[in-house]
């Protein structure tokens, strides 16, 4: 048992000043099966501390109904067996890159912009998640025998709001349900920030990649008392779909850690251990200095250019955090872990089976809803997935442009069963749900279907749960066209049990033209042992990939990431099942060998 407590200048563990050198590790963008490893990579690298937030979107997918909702005690349990302390973060926003900041839908959705307030309606959602959520880490608390020293209150909310009576309320709601540890809040080192985001009584910490002197000098000015810690230290960055990764120097960042520690500071590296976000969750923010710009996406590795890369590798970064922070151990650094293993040669998949999207939505698809205009994703509780929006317009008449308002994000459409284009709206600059697309002219009568696709929940900024669909309306010249029918279907849907089973799929055919959008389902045969690899996909466009019912996540040819990676415990020796999620359309069959989709053994650093 151990007594961890917030002093005037330092952190204090059992009566001595403590540095406290820790490192980011979400435990739901890694294999729990590789947790151990991920978690002996960071002591070996010199940490003595692991943070992860929790997602409650993951872990409460519709109201009341929770999915693995113990997965955070097992991974506070097993970070304790790796001889680290552990913060916990648990929201209820986290941001973190992750659809809707953490938040569920079924929750910003009728709320709106009451979300992160002292709404009663949304604080009585939050206690309801938090008394189911919190009984984890209360029971692992460090003044019991457990590692937990730390619980953060909110998440940089100086980036988002000024309520400090919500921020107050949820920091009362925590020691309500018994979190007896330093509670802290974290922002970035400006005045607005922290004074938007702090409140008296809870230590306050700061977020940075560089620039340690100045931000501590920013956050003594409003805590002139109390531990110096960056609760963020950005070691490197993520990466949005179409846009390259920024990469961050070795050198430059251990520099920049070197300088955190020389003040005196203590250290949470974020991230240490990126990992991948799976089954789809990543999420996306608004370009532009106020965030309400384009939208951008983000890839699913997370690698983030981190010291443990995307597939539990050592980088060339993780060598020389682990120089500087052997300088302040209490004595010789672990040695590292034996490494995953990795696949032993190329297998290819042979696809060979497919069912069209309406054949899909047919049999696991939600109910379709018919109303005046169409109805958000939000409204059809879709998180992720795709809503078949379906109108006529009437006639005779002419041939208008046919227009749609409030397209988020991205459709494919069909008139009168012909493929028309794929709209999106990813460059709209306006706040406004107005951003506009342009079908084409159309005369009518006609019907016209449009499939939209979610690209992730913004994250981050003032557009936070914003809806996702048709958010506007559908116009013909000037004329809303009415009655808009709309479906919905959930990529959690194809992971139930016997849903694959129920898809009506029919064979391809070796040397037939490309396929369209829909379900295609083929075949991995390992010879040897599994190990962790690479999924690659030529002339696949955009979608999700399944490997043996585990959602490795999002696919899109417009890069930069080229290959989904696969946890060597995902695969099985023998037959292994892949099953892909086109939304533009599929290459044609290929068999085994060059230009087939396959795993390969993970690529070289």
């Amino acid at each position: 048992m151990a007594q961890f407590e917030v002093g005037e200048r330092d952190f204090v563990l059992d009566g001595r000043p403590v540095r406290l050198l820790s490192g980011a590790l979400h435990y739901f963008r890694v294999h729990e099966a590789q947790w151990d490893h991920r978690l002996a990579m960071l002591r070996a690298m010199g940490l003595n501390c692991v943070e992860t937030y929790v997602p409650w979107n993951l872990h409460e997918p519709r109201p009341g109904v929770f999915d693995d909702p113990e997965a955070l005690g097992r991974f506070l349990d097993a970070a304790h067996a790796a001889g680290l302390w552990a913060i916990v973060r648990p929201g209820p926003y986290i941001c973190a890159e992750w659809e809707n900041g953490g938040l569920p839908e079924w929750l910003t959705g009728p709320l709106g912009r009451r979300v992160r307030t002292r709404d009663a309606e949304y604080l009585r959602a939050v206690e309801a998640w938090f008394a189911r959520l919190m009984p984890q880490v209360v029971a692992r608390q460090c003044d019991t025998g457990g590692p937990v020293i730390m619980v953060q209150a909110e998440n940089e909310y100086g980036s988002y709001g000024s309520d400090a009576v919500y921020l107050a309320q949820v920091a009362s709601l925590l020691r309500t349900l018994g979190v007896r540890v330093p509670l802290f809040t974290s922002d970035g080192p400006e005045d607005h920030m922290l004074t938007g985001g702090s409140i008296p009584g809870v230590t306050a910490t700061v977020n940075f990649g560089s620039g340690a002197r100045e931000a501590f000098a920013t956050l003594r000015r409003h805590r002139p008392e109390g531990p110096l810690m960056c609760m963020e230290f950005w070691c490197g960055w993520f990466a949005h779909w179409g846009r390259g990764g920024v990469p961050r120097a070795p050198e430059v960042a251990a520099a920049a850690l070197r300088e955190i520690l020389e003040c005196g500071g203590s250290v949470n590296i974020y991230m240490a251990h990126g990992g991948t976000s799976f089954g789809g969750w990543a999420g996306a923010n608004r370009a532009g200095d106020l965030h309400d710009g384009a939208l951008q996406p983000t890839v699913t590795s997370y690698d983030y250019d981190a010291p443990v890369d995307e597939r539990g590798r050592p980088t060339e970064k993780f060598w020389r955090f682990r120089e500087v922070l052997a300088e302040w151990a209490s004595g010789p650094l672990p040695q590292l872990p034996e490494p995953p293993r990795v696949l032993s040669a190329p297998v290819s998949a042979v696809v060979g089976e497919w069912a069209p999207v309406a054949d899909v939505m047919e049999v696991l698809g939600g109910a379709e809803v018919e109303a005046g205009g169409p109805v958000t994703f939000e409204e059809l509780g879709v998180d992720r997935g795709v809503v078949r929006y379906r109108v006529e317009v009437p006639g005779p008449r002419g041939p208008y442009p046919l227009r749609v308002s409030g397209l988020r994000d991205r459709a494919v459409v069909w008139v009168d069963g012909v493929r028309g284009p794929v709209l999106g709206t990813e460059n709209a600059e306006s706040i406004e749900p107005t951003e506009e697309a342009v079908i084409g002219e159309v005369a009518g009568p006609a019907s016209v279907e449009l499939w939209v696709e979610s690209l992730g929940r913004v994250n981050y900024g003032p557009r936070l749960g914003e809806a996702k669909g048709i958010t506007g309306g559908l116009l013909h010249e000037r004329q809303y066209l009415h009655g808009v029918r709309a479906r919905g279907l959930r990529l959690d849907a194809l992971e139930e049990a016997g849903a694959v089973a129920k898809v009506p799929f029919r064979a391809r055919e070796e040397g037939a033209g490309a396929g369209g959008a829909g379900l295609y389902r083929g075949t991995l045969v390992l010879e040897g042992r599994p190990g962790d690899a690479d999924l690659v996909l030529p002339g696949w466009v955009r979608g999700f990939a399944w490997v043996n019912g585990f959602c490795l996540g999002r696919y899109w040819d417009v890069g930069p990431q080229r290959a989904l990676f696969v946890p060597g415990p995902v695969l099985r020796e023998g037959e292994n099942e892949l099953l892909l999620w086109e939304m533009e359309g599929a290459p044609p069959l290929v068999g085994e060998g060059a230009g087939a989709p396959g795993l390969y053994p993970c690529a070289p650093r």
